[in-house]
């Protein structure tokens, strides 16, 4: 590996360094954007079981929000539960504004690597290109210096590829998520609204329900 590293010269470093930093944000992100810590399974019929109970108060509210993502956005709702249905809806929005750019960080130096990733790779092609003619000499050709210029030029372009294919993926993947998981967040926040204004219907009996 070292050797391939030498062959490649210089340039190789700052793909290193990217591919580095794209491997760590996509294990961050990976672990950040689990499904259960977004959108816990069973975190609103909690939360409707507790407000038909008792109510809530500041303590509670306060902890929902700091429970998960979904928590922050159902708790910035029942922050506005004695307001109208328009208010507490855009509560909701607002909330989940802020709690979808939280999800959305460092994706954006993501799709950076993915698509700067090809002009590193370009840009030690460019490199390896300068040493191939550098090695043109009146006296003849230095085939030594060609040779290191060829792996400059092919091993960058690899490289710069390598690195830019597999981040690109994950950054349309992690953008889909956050957007699945936004929705599904409204869904469930929705359902909150209907049921604080008394406006969730059983729909097996069509009746309201609580």
């Amino acid at each position: 590996m070292f050797a391939i590293i030498q062959a490649a010269g210089w340039p190789i470093w700052f793909l290193l360094l990217a591919s580095v930093i794209a491997v760590a944000l996509i294990i961050e992100r990976s672990i950040s954007l689990r499904d259960k810590k977004i959108v816990p399974p069973t975190l609103l019929e909690q939360v409707v079981t507790v407000y038909k109970r008792q109510g809530t108060n500041q303590e509670i509210i306060e902890k929902l929000a700091k429970d998960s993502p979904l928590g922050a956005v159902l708790a910035a709702g029942l922050r506005n539960q004695k307001s109208s249905r328009y208010v507490m809806k855009e509560a909701i929005e607002e909330a989940g504004r802020a709690v979808a750019h939280d999800m959305e960080r460092f994706l954006t130096t993501l799709g950076t690597i993915a698509t700067a990733a090809p002009l590193l790779g370009l840009f030690g092609t460019v490199i390896g290109m300068i040493e191939i003619f550098g090695s043109q000499a009146p006296g003849g050709t230095n085939p030594q210096q060609l040779a290191h210029g060829i792996s400059v030029a092919l091993y960058n372009t690899a490289f710069g590829i390598a690195i830019s294919i597999p981040a690109l993926i994950m950054y349309r993947h992690f953008k889909n998520k956050v957007a699945t998981l936004v929705v599904e967040m409204e869904q469930q926040a929705s359902k909150l609204v209907d049921i604080v204004h008394g406006e969730r219907m059983d729909f097996q009996g069509g009746q309201p329900r609580g």
